[in-house]
């Protein structure tokens, strides 16, 4: 039978690797989406993934194809601004389980367009599927 003393310790670890656990996934999250964002912006360069808001925009369209040409633009906005409120959400812990839940919804609806316009390989060769599950996993942790 093990002493108090070291099972005091053993439970104080694990907290400790959960909480250090949860900021790791705060930080990834976010830092994963904003660099998304800065792409947009060109921050990357050209030989990235858009390099312009000009070719975000046309992605979008082409993701969104089954929606109205103004709300497709929209959706451009609304995800680049969903993405930088919820980015700083996380990354400063305010409101993690309300930031973690509006990305995973975010990543979620992103995943579901890539799939119903590119196929089912798109999202899971950027791991969209992934990123709204760990932003899920993230809102039902206890703690920040």
């Amino acid at each position: 039978m093990p002493n108090l003393c070291s099972q005091f310790s053993s439970k104080q670890m694990a907290r400790k690797m959960e909480s250090s656990a949860r900021i790791f996934l705060r930080i990834a999250i976010a830092v994963t989406m904003l660099s998304a964002v800065a792409d947009r912006f060109g921050f990357w360069g050209a030989q990235s993934g858009w390099g312009n808001w000009q070719n975000f925009e046309k992605y979008t369209t082409e993701l969104t194809f089954f929606l109205p040409g103004i709300l497709s633009k929209f959706s451009a906005y609304a995800a680049t601004f969903f993405e930088i409120v919820f980015s700083v959400m996380l990354i400063s812990g305010f409101r993690t389980r309300e930031a973690a839940i509006g990305t995973g919804v975010l990543l979620m609806i992103f995943a579901l367009s890539m799939t119903i316009s590119l196929g089912v390989k798109a999202p899971l060769d950027y791991s969209v599927w992934v990123g709204s599950a760990a932003a899920f996993f993230l809102a039902a942790q206890r703690g920040r």
